[in-house]
């Protein structure tokens, strides 16, 4: 996790929503907030596959907050377990949340929306 903007605080509120995340699910949730290095959907897709071995069964949760941008990446595995409608919609939350200048409660709620959805899909 990158989180060059957050106060130690926020960070570790975000790490706290991804570890419950985990616990939950069983998938690998990731977060970074900062700028893409290039397309950001391509940065992105890098980002997650520098989870190594945990790409398969992870989620990742890239936040550009300058540049309006936002991404949801997942692998394989995960993926077999949250589907595209589910990213759409834990974006559109996250993107309500993030537009009233709340990047924290952006992430935790993009988080805990995509863990619940992974939850009710078994």
């Amino acid at each position: 996790m990158q989180m060059q903007t957050l106060t130690s605080t926020q960070a570790d509120d975000v790490r706290g929503a991804l570890l419950a995340a985990e616990k939950r699910t069983g998938l690998r949730f990731a977060a970074y907030v900062g700028p893409a290095i290039g397309p950001r959907r391509h940065f992105s897709e890098r980002l997650h596959a520098a989870l190594g071995e945990e790409a398969d069964r992870a989620v990742l949760v890239f936040v550009d907050q300058r540049a309006r941008g936002l991404e949801i990446v997942t692998g394989p595995r995960a993926r077999e377990r949250v589907s595209d409608a589910d990213c759409r919609l834990a974006a559109m939350s996250m993107a309500a949340v993030l537009g009233v200048g709340d990047l924290v409660g952006g992430i935790v709620a993009g988080v805990w929306l995509l863990a619940d959805q992974v939850s009710r899909h078994g």
